[in-house]
């Protein structure tokens, strides 16, 4: 796994006990994927998962970690010996992210470069690429040198940067019984318009509380897999299309019209919603939109440690929804039952009932 923001490294085995504690559970949708953390862990559960997200890095994960089984592991291993095996190639990539931008030194990042023209030259199944494209970007990862977003590099270079670039092997599981995995990559209101044929039992949504762009945040990534030589700016060479490829979770004025249209667009038995205290929607702004689906209930609170000078508290709560279109009716927990930041600290009054399942999202950033 890559480092990532808000992955939810240490919420996987509580958000894995809620989901399949609803009973039944054999469809799952992960509608903002992001490092495919959580889907990997129901995927491990027996659970058919379809992933989606709108970076093309974070599809590639998914697409690895979710769409491919372990029946590609073979071939997957042959092709990272030969890659591993490449000569570098000094071009457009190792002269933005080495030299004008200080991400990788030249050595590796000119092997980035030489790998990633061989995965395009060879035309690979989508899975079997996705595979080797993650080898790749966990590879890059473990020698990169930044704290841990490509919003900027380090003045000095990083100890692990020193390190030669090693593809290694994913993490593949067996496809699951309900049905093989899927890999989306579409924003969120589409992805949600694409699943009506499909019958979910539960979707996970997790959306960026912040004004942060992930396709900011790891511009690196999204043109390592996307290989498009883009027009750049700025000292980090960042994509151009950071500025026009927007998401309306990233605007607080934006915020909650979004959620609401993505919440009234999916069929699913169960919602789970992922909720920091530091994000930008007040509690009770949540409470409001998860209940045109119906009641909503607190699941977990998880106290994450500090990574700055404030520790954060995600929260994982509930709602019951059906599969047809919300209706006006209020739930049974208002919204004033939800308190709103006080000290660090969020919480959620719950009804026992029929519920949509939500939790605060976690700002944990995964180490390589």
């Amino acid at each position: 796994m890559i480092k990532y923001l808000g992955s939810k490294r240490r919420l996987v085995p509580l958000l894995g006990e809620l989901i399949t504690g609803l009973g039944d559970v054999r469809v799952v949708v992960d509608l903002f994927s992001g490092s495919a953390r959580v889907g990997q862990g129901l995927k491990a559960r027996g659970c058919r998962v379809i992933a989606n997200d709108h970076t093309a890095f974070a599809a590639t994960l998914a697409r690895c970690s979710i769409e491919a089984d372990d029946d590609v592991a073979d071939d997957a291993a042959r092709l990272i010996a030969e890659l591993n095996g490449l000569r570098g190639v000094d071009g457009w990539f190792t002269e933005r992210y080495a030299r004008r931008a200080r991400f990788f030194q030249v050595e590796n990042a000119t092997r980035m470069e030489a790998i990633r023209q061989r995965i395009a030259s060879l035309a690979l199944p989508p899975t079997l690429e996705a595979v080797v494209l993650t080898s790749l970007l966990e590879a890059a990862d473990r020698v990169d040198s930044t704290c841990g977003v490509q919003m900027a590099f380090l003045k000095r270079w990083s100890a692990r940067s020193s390190n030669p670039l090693e593809l290694r092997l994913p993490t593949l599981l067996p496809v699951s019984p309900h049905g093989p995995g899927r890999a989306l990559c579409a924003d969120a209101l589409d992805a949600a318009a694409a699943l009506d044929d499909v019958d979910v039992d539960v979707v996970y949504l997790d959306p960026p509380y912040n004004r942060h762009s992930y396709l900011g945040n790891y511009h690196v990534w999204e043109t390592l897999v996307r290989f498009d030589a883009p027009e750049v700016y700025g000292a980090v060479q960042k994509r151009r299309d950071v500025q026009t490829r927007k998401s309306p979770f990233n605007r607080r004025s934006a915020f909650v019209g979004a959620l609401a249209a993505v919440v009234d667009r999916l069929r699913a038995r169960h919602l789970v919603v992922s909720w920091s205290n530091e994000g930008a929607i007040a509690a009770d702004e949540l409470v409001a939109v998860l209940s045109r689906r119906g009641p909503v209930r607190l699941a977990a609170e998880v106290a994450i440690p500090a990574t700055s000078a404030r520790a954060s508290v995600s929260t994982i709560g509930a709602v019951s929804a059906s599969r047809t279109r919300p209706t006006s009716t209020p739930s049974n927990m208002s919204s004033s039952s939800m308190s709103r930041r006080r000290r660090g600290h969020d919480r959620m009054m719950t009804e026992p009932r029929r519920s949509v399942d939500a939790a605060p999202s976690s700002p944990d950033t995964d180490g390589p």
